[in-house]
């Protein structure tokens, strides 16, 4: 069991807690937080062996804390201050105080969105630009396109992540008076222009050949790059040795499809979902067009682990004084799957920027700006 506080007067606190069930789970939290006089919101990620809790968890909380306002959701692992937690019962919660009226949460959306609820409207009329940290429930077919249509109606940058779980989907994103858990859709809460923050996106793949132009494709089945099979192209890339035996390419090649109008060269990484060698056809796991641009890239520990230090250099140079508090969601293939099972991510977080009151999970894929992402992590730190 740890905890991080924040520097005194920054009022931000959070602590991680094991324990055989969720009861020993949630006193250790509570015994490592302490008292949180004054915090109004609360930021809480069970793990998955938890989640059929959930309800009790969070009522728990909020009776304990006096907090009302909660947000997070379940996790295969969470994160915590230099700690990764994953195969166990687990819980990390972050206390913290925001000014009245400075953050907001709105009714989950589980449709296409229709407009916010009156009192939603209310608040964004005195309050955008916003950040919104979201949750989303990959089961939803309407969570991809949800997304995109939140950050236009917001006028705002998202980040946050899908749930992960092997049962229960739970996202916590209830006002007092609503259901405590939820599920089926995207919940969070929004937070004012008032609220000041620095946001960094990692990725974790390299890309390993040019960029290319799908010239036909039907779904998210390519047919054709540059005007030749794909497959044929797919071969190049990826070099000799592996286009013997493309078995070896599952969980080590992927699709990268670069973002049109970034100045940063960004990319959204989709997995291999089949190859028809007969044919020459190439699947992905996303819609495609004749037009848009492709190429492939490959996961590694060295150009993630490269990648993570450079996004923290680049938040680093933002910064004023230590960080309040943060969340960190990430990929559910990166933590131990890339990174090995001593929370090297975490700690390569926390020994950059400092020891200070972080939260958050390994998530089913992450959200930055409008944007679903795959294999990357998104950092929030509350300045």
């Amino acid at each position: 069991m740890s905890g991080r506080d924040a520097p005194t007067g920054a009022r931000f606190a959070s602590a991680v807690g094991t324990g055989e069930d969720w009861r020993t789970t949630v006193k250790a939290c509570l015994d490592k937080l302490g008292p949180v006089d004054g915090c109004n919101l609360g930021f809480l990620y069970i793990s998955d062996e938890l989640a059929a809790d959930a309800v009790s968890i969070v009522t728990l909380m909020r009776g304990v804390t006096g907090i009302k306002d909660w947000v997070g959701t379940v996790g295969i692992g969470i994160c915590a201050t230099g700690e990764e937690l994953f195969g166990k019962p687990a819980i990390a919660v972050m206390a913290a105080q925001f000014e009245p009226g400075s953050f907001h949460l709105p009714a989950p959306i589980t449709e296409s969105i229709e407009g916010f609820a009156p009192e939603t409207v209310e608040w964004l009329k005195g309050h955008g630009p916003v950040l919104a940290l979201v949750h989303g429930d990959p089961r939803n077919p309407q969570t991809h396109d949800i997304i995109p249509e939140l950050s236009d109606a917001l006028g705002g940058f998202l980040v946050g992540g899908l749930t992960s779980s092997r049962t229960n989907y739970g996202q916590f994103g209830g006002r007092p008076g609503t259901a405590p858990v939820i599920e089926g859709g995207v919940s969070g809460v929004l937070f004012s222009s008032d609220v000041p923050v620095a946001t960094g996106l990692t990725q974790g793949c390299t890309p390993i050949g040019p960029v290319h132009k799908i010239t036909r494709a039907q779904n998210n089945i390519i047919v054709e790059i540059d005007g030749r099979p794909a497959l044929d192209v797919f071969k190049e890339d990826i070099g000799e040795l592996l286009a013997r035996d493309l078995r070896r390419v599952a969980g080590y090649i992927f699709a990268a499809l670069p973002i049109t109008g970034s100045d940063t060269g960004d990319y959204l990484v989709r997995n291999l979902v089949g190859i028809d060698p007969n044919h020459g056809l190439i699947a992905i796991g996303d819609m495609v067009e004749p037009g848009r641009s492709i190429m492939f890239a490959r996961r590694d520990l060295a150009s993630a682990q490269a990648d993570l230090e450079r996004m923290l250099s680049v938040i680093q140079k933002r910064l004023k004084g230590p960080p309040r508090g943060g969340v960190y969601v990430s990929c559910l293939a990166r933590g131990p799957a890339l990174f090995g099972d001593d929370s090297q991510e975490l700690k390569t977080i926390r020994d950059t920027l400092g020891d200070f009151p972080l939260v958050g999970f390994f998530a089913n894929g992450e959200i930055s700006h409008n944007r679903l992402y795959g294999y990357t992590g998104v950092l929030t730190l509350f300045l």
